[in-house]
């Protein structure tokens, strides 16, 4: 070996991310994902290699699943210098800040830490005879990178990780795909962050099966201006998504919508309601099955169940669906946002749902 190779061989060790093949031998048996409750085949996170091949490239594939590395220097995000954050490129979950990376001179994006120390589980990782330690998702269970000891202050660590595994999301367009939150963590001020003052607003409330297609359609009614998914309509503070799946807690999974009156009308919204949804099952849509999919109107106001109550009755009337409607007409309670990676779910990843379409 020449001295030059043996440097570059050097060099990439030293970087702990030498790319290695992901044959036998020399990738990690992937664990599955485990899921609180099985939510069919049409609204369920991409977990078949086939659903995630259309998803993601060859590269992103074995970097994400077989815990393969992408070549330094030649990957989306070594070199970014934008502000924003970078997320979870299957699952959306928040993993990094643009305001904590770092030019490590490896040629993979470097970072002192994560946004939430939570949303990276660290694992021991043997493959290349040393011990390393590596970096996964914890929704996703996506292989990002490693984590060394070199780093510079205040944590002292690098968070060595493959762009394959990440996308970033610029801070000029983090309210517009539902990161708005993250906001504060940039100083810098964006188009978003000043706008004009909005007309007087209502808030309507609609449970109609898993909430990530229901959100996704109402967001294209015109006069639509916010949507909210989470839980309401049970008991129990601050439930997460494993209590409201468990069927303890009462919540159903629900989509809060915030709308210009001027433009559409509460009944309007009513009508989209029933139209995206099988009204007449009981605790289920489609392969969902549980009380958190139930069929619910949360009224906000007397004049919301009013109009509620008078269009049910019109269409069960009408004979549009073949089974009485067994849609709940009740107050709306305390509603609980869900978590980050629920909301704008179909957009954030570029997908377009197969539930929850309206009927012609």
């Amino acid at each position: 070996m020449s001295k030059q190779s043996l440097w570059l061989f050097i060099a990439l060790l030293t970087a702990g991310m030498i790319f290695h093949a992901t044959t036998e031998g020399l990738a990690m048996a992937e664990k599955p994902k485990k899921q609180a409750v099985s939510r069919g085949t049409q609204c369920t996170l991409p977990t078949s290699d086939a659903e995630l091949k259309k998803l993601l490239t060859p590269e992103q594939y074995a970097v994400m699943r077989k815990n393969g590395t992408e070549a330094p220097f030649r990957n989306e995000y070594w070199d970014n210098k934008k502000p924003g954050i970078y997320v979870d490129r299957i699952t959306g979950e928040i993993l990094f800040s643009s305001a904590d990376k770092f030019d490590s001179g490896t040629g993979w994006p470097s970072f002192t830490r994560p946004i939430d120390k939570a949303s990276v589980i660290e694992k021991t990782d043997t493959t290349l005879g040393m011990a390393r330690t590596e970096a996964r998702s914890k929704i996703g269970d996506s292989h990002l990178g490693h984590v060394f000891p070199d780093g510079p202050q205040p944590t002292g660590l690098r968070y060595c990780i493959n762009s394959a595994s990440l996308r970033f999301i610029p801070v000029e367009n983090l309210e517009k795909e539902g990161y708005g939150q993250y906001l504060p963590l940039f100083k810098q001020k964006t188009k978003n962050a000043t706008v004009a003052p909005t007309p007087s607003t209502q808030v309507a409330t609609f449970g109609a099966g898993c909430f990530w297609g229901v959100e996704y359609a109402f967001r294209k009614i015109p006069g639509v201006l916010k949507t909210t998914v989470g839980y309401t309509g049970g008991h129990g503070k601050d439930p997460t998504y494993e209590q409201v799946c468990s069927h303890t807690t009462g919540h159903a999974e629900a989509v809060q919508i915030e709308f210009d009156p001027t433009k559409v009308s509460y009944e309007k919204l009513l009508q989209a309601f029933w139209n995206l949804h099988d009204p007449t099952t009981v605790n289920r849509q489609g392969p969902d099955i549980g009380n958190q999919y139930r069929s619910a109107v949360f009224y906000n106001s007397p004049e919301q169940e009013k109009t509620a109550a008078a269009l049910k009755k019109k269409l069960d009337r009408s004979g549009t669906f073949k089974r009485p409607i067994v849609t709940e007409i009740v107050p709306a309670k305390e509603f609980y946002k869900a978590e980050d990676y629920h909301q704008q779910y179909f957009e954030k990843r570029g997908m377009k749902p197969q539930c929850h379409l309206p009927r012609d």
